[in-house]
């Protein structure tokens, strides 16, 4: 990789803007008008709020779920490497292919470059991010401004069916869903669970998506629905009587991402001071679902 270059004395603090009451909108409704009704309160993840409701009130889901929710979750990863994170290096933006979930060349040539796979091995990765090219060239700037252990997290606990609606802080990421690839190892083992290791998460996310690996949607019992989301997985509990809705909880990446003591918490604990001016970039990569704000703190 190349050298790196940083500046600046401050460190950041991340505040979330206030919750949504959204069991309030939603308990009472009909569960079919509750279904409805969440995607439309949020306009990020709207197939995955679609079915996980649809799962937990015990609805009829959508023609071909699976194929829309992989087409959603590719959508947002492409959207990151595309435009998202090449913004924060001045390149311009490359436009979206076209026929997402076809596998065409192009939709492959816009994440893995000219090869149109993923690297599978650290030695093909590390020549992934030197070739300039894709995804790689995007991966290798972002490796560039964090030394190993910078906005980089302990090993927390993989957000499962067993704890997803509990008050611990997890790791409920796509990094989480992703960290036994081989690369992903050789990643964290680098550099440690840091902004790398949670973009490079998303490459081989997408190749799931496109390959139809993506982990399944689960209704771990009546009323409980577990779904992969662009950030994560997704949780809703509910209870439905004659109808409607009497009890709802949903659980999003962004509230693991947020607890106290968490992902972000950690992240920008092990930032830097001198590398302040880097915090809108972790922020992006981890990429909470709400309005966060940055507030410098400064030392005395």
């Amino acid at each position: 990789m190349r050298t790196r270059g940083t500046s600046g004395s401050a460190m950041m603090k991340a505040r979330p803007s206030a919750p949504l009451p959204v069991a309030g909108l939603v308990v009472g409704k009909s569960a079919e008008d509750a279904a409805e009704l969440l995607p439309r309160l949020f306009n990020l993840c709207r197939v995955t709020q679609d079915m996980a409701a649809r799962m937990a009130f015990g609805l009829q889901p959508g023609r071909n779920p699976m194929e829309e929710l992989r087409r959603e979750i590719l959508r947002d990863h492409l959207i990151k490497f595309c435009i998202s994170f090449p913004a924060f290096f001045g390149r311009n933006p490359r436009p979206l292919p076209q026929d997402l979930m076809s596998g065409s060349r192009q939709v492959r040539a816009s994440l893995f470059g000219v090869h149109g796979c993923p690297p599978t091995t650290p030695s093909e990765f590390d020549a992934f991010l030197n070739a300039g090219d894709a995804a790689g060239e995007t991966l290798d700037q972002i490796g560039v401004c964090f030394a190993p252990g910078e906005a980089a997290t302990a090993i927390l606990s993989t957000v499962s069916r067993q704890n997803v609606f509990g008050a611990e802080a997890l790791e409920n990421s796509v990094a989480a869903r992703q960290a036994h690839h081989p690369v992903m190892r050789h990643v964290e083992r680098k550099y440690g669970r840091g902004p790398l290791w949670r973009a490079t998460a998303r490459l081989y996310d997408a190749e799931d998506c496109l390959t139809g690996r993506l982990q399944e949607a689960v209704l771990v019992r009546p009323g409980r629905a577990i779904v992969p989301a662009a950030r994560g997985t997704y949780a809703i509990s509910a209870d439905v009587e004659d109808g409607m809705v009497t009890n709802f909880r949903r659980i999003t990446p962004t509230d693991h991402l947020m607890t106290p003591g968490g992902v972000l918490d950690q992240s920008l604990a092990s930032l830097p001071h001198k590398n302040a001016e880097l915090a809108p970039l972790v922020l992006d990569i981890l990429d909470p679902c709400i309005p966060v704000s940055l507030v410098e703190v400064r030392d005395a």
